[in-house]
């Protein structure tokens, strides 16, 4: 009767689980929709930009001289200080959304040697990096949940007063980005300096070829350092936007994906559960059945038993009486 008890139990422990990942589910659906807005409205601007830069940089001179040009190929690579904005969610509960985004950061810090920063948006970065005791240079302390024009001009804002201070060579981003409704695939993409050939932003080509192009003419006023010193901060912040929408739109389908894959194993285990449960409850069904069976049958037995006893004490009497009437 304990294991029955015990089977009960878990069913119920299973289906109050399930309860919660089926609320989350829904949450994480309806956010999803409001993530999928978000995007659809970020997109337009984010790949104009990338349009206008590319415009721009198709025409600066070869021999312009620009901090955000810059290669740093007087300093080796392995001594070049490296900065990683990370963009992490607040909670778990998301699939290998986090994992994947940490393990990435975590390998190429490994490999860099002591000249890296790290600059952290989510609550999930925070936690890993301090319980790895590695150090983080900045905390974004807003949440991954509410992707906002102003909080992307914050972040691209310290990390354009560190390069320019030459506290940082190179600057990357590391986010996921939802590919599909069942693909999200973790991002590690350069953000400065800026390449003048094959430069990729968010994994799509923006710098062109020239191939084909309308041989504009872009007249450069008062020149093309203080062109690309205006233009780069707008692009670097449409940038860091794009990838926390793009995150928080990941990180809403991966949790999605993650619960819809915990319901159905609850289910899985209710069933296996239920069945086990049936299984028990025969058994001791039977095993009662059986012991009446057995009683009944002992019962049967001792009352035949009786029967005989007394039938013999009768005959006796009547032989006792018989004798002493002869």
């Amino acid at each position: 009767m304990a294991n029955i008890k015990e089977i009960q139990d878990r069913i119920k422990s299973v289906n109050d689980t399930m309860k919660i990942t089926n609320a989350m589910y829904m949450i994480s659906s309806n956010k999803l929709r409001k993530a999928r807005k978000m995007l659809a409205e970020t997109e337009p601007y984010f790949y104009s930009v990338q349009g206008m830069f590319s415009r721009v940089i198709r025409h600066v001179p070869v021999d312009t001289q620009d901090i955000f040009l810059d290669k740093h190929m007087d300093i080796p690579k392995e001594e070049r200080k490296k900065g990683y904005i990370v963009l992490t969610d607040d909670k778990g509960l998301a699939g290998a959304y986090n994992h994947n985004v940490l393990k990435i950061v975590e390998q190429h810090i490994k490999s860099d040697g002591p000249n890296w920063k790290l600059y952290v948006v989510g609550e999930m970065g925070r936690q890993y990096f301090m319980n790895k005791n590695i150090p983080v240079d900045e905390q974004f302390h807003f949440t991954a949940q509410n992707p906002t024009l102003s909080r992307a001009r914050k972040i691209a804002a310290r990390i354009l007063n560190d390069y320019e201070n030459q506290d940082l060579d190179e600057v990357y981003m590391v986010y996921t980005t939802m590919k599909n409704s069942i693909v999200c695939e973790t991002q590690f993409s350069k953000l400065l300096p800026l390449d003048r050939k094959d430069e990729k932003l968010n994994g799509q080509d923006v710098l062109k070829s020239t191939s084909g192009a309308m041989q504009e003419e872009f007249l450069m006023t008062p020149s093309p350092e203080a062109v690309l010193d205006n233009i780069v901060p707008s692009l670097v912040t449409g940038f860091v936007y794009g990838a926390l929408v793009e995150a928080f739109c990941s990180v809403q389908n991966s949790r999605m994906m993650a619960m819809d894959s915990a319901n159905k194993n609850a289910k899985s285990m209710i069933h296996d559960l239920t069945m086990k449960y049936n299984r028990e409850r025969q058994g001791m069904i039977t095993q009662e059945i059986t012991e009446v069976a057995s009683g009944a049958k002992a019962l049967k037995r001792a009352k035949e038993a009786k029967e005989q006893r007394d039938e013999m004490m009768r005959r006796e009497a009547e032989a006792m009486e018989e004798e002493e009437g002869n």
